[in-house]
């Protein structure tokens, strides 16, 4: 794929300084509701070179691929959501649309960026033997060399199948400072993690291990949201069934699902999801930034 690096990235790329990549869809109008959208990516960039790291916002701006885009007022302001599938056809077109998880991960492997930082990860939606929608993020992040720091998935996707198919596509998962894949919003899910890290020195060697024997699969770092902003599990198990059986009963269906069962999760906890949302991004954005900077010191 090609990208266009802007100079500071390249810059810091080509010294062996620390990158880590972002996503731009939490940034935009589909992600965070205004002001916070542009809170949350102001601290997410001060976060990272609070740790030592240079911040590449990745999006497509008039059909250009930007790795470390700084035209955040397009970002801010766009509504088209880019996977990878839907790069080519963006690029060919000039348009302009911010990247998910997927895409993200695909240009941050071709500009050579190793860590990229998000809030969550797409998975393996409930009723999947019915649907079969299961998120292009899982097969992006394994086929592609960077480590995904991530809260895990929203509660109200399959986490156990999520974290199985993971298994099948080969992705290490690794749980920070836990034992257990987080709930994005929730700290636990239930679901044991065989791998755990408790220092990004591991982490980073675990990485080079994972490069020392040719695997270009992706790792997956799944940190829980911070504490003091956690919603409990069990609070909002109610409210996610809830929102799922009125979903159904109103027809609501496909990719209209999440932003339906988002809204009633935004009301149902007058606000906290917002709240937690914006904790766990700027802390996978701290944990990302002091990876990154391990990784340019160690060897295997």
């Amino acid at each position: 794929m090609s990208v266009r690096i802007e100079s500071e990235v390249a810059e810091t790329i080509e010294r062996g300084g620390a990158v880590v990549a972002l996503e731009s869809t939490i940034f935009s109008a589909l992600g965070l509701p205004a002001p916070t959208n542009r809170e949350v990516l102001d601290d997410c960039l001060a976060a990272i070179r609070a740790g030592g790291a240079t911040p590449a916002v990745c999006a497509v701006i008039d059909g250009v691929a930007v790795v470390g885009t700084n035209d955040f007022d397009r970002v801010l302001a766009t509504t088209r959501k880019l996977g990878e599938r839907d790069l080519p056809v963006a690029i060919a077109s000039g348009a302009t649309g911010v990247t998910t998880v997927s895409a993200t991960v695909a240009m941050a492997a071709a500009a050579g960026i190793e860590v990229f930082a998000t809030g969550g990860i797409g998975g393996v939606h409930r009723g999947v033997e019915r649907t079969g929608d299961i998120s292009a993020d899982l097969g992006a992040i394994a086929r592609h060399p960077v480590v995904t720091v991530t809260a895990g998935v929203k509660g109200f996707l399959d986490v156990a199948r999520t974290v199985e198919h993971l298994e099948m596509l080969g992705v290490p998962v690794i749980g920070w400072q836990t034992n257990e894949f987080p709930a994005f919003w929730s700290r636990t899910s239930g679901i044991h993690l065989d791998q755990r890290v408790d220092d990004v020195a591991t982490m980073a060697r675990i990485v080079r291990a994972a490069r020392s024997l040719r695997s270009d699969t992706g790792l997956i770092l799944a940190a829980p949201c911070p504490a003091a902003e956690a919603i409990d599990a069990q609070d909002l198990a109610p409210i996610i069934d809830g929102a799922l059986q009125d979903a159904e009963r109103a027809g609501v269906a496909s990719g209209a699902v999440t932003p339906f069962v988002l809204e009633r999760i935004f009301v149902s906890t007058n606000g906290r999801s917002i709240v937690a949302n914006r904790s766990l991004a700027v802390q996978n954005a701290q944990i990302a930034a002091t990876l990154s900077l391990a990784l340019t010191t160690t060897s295997l």
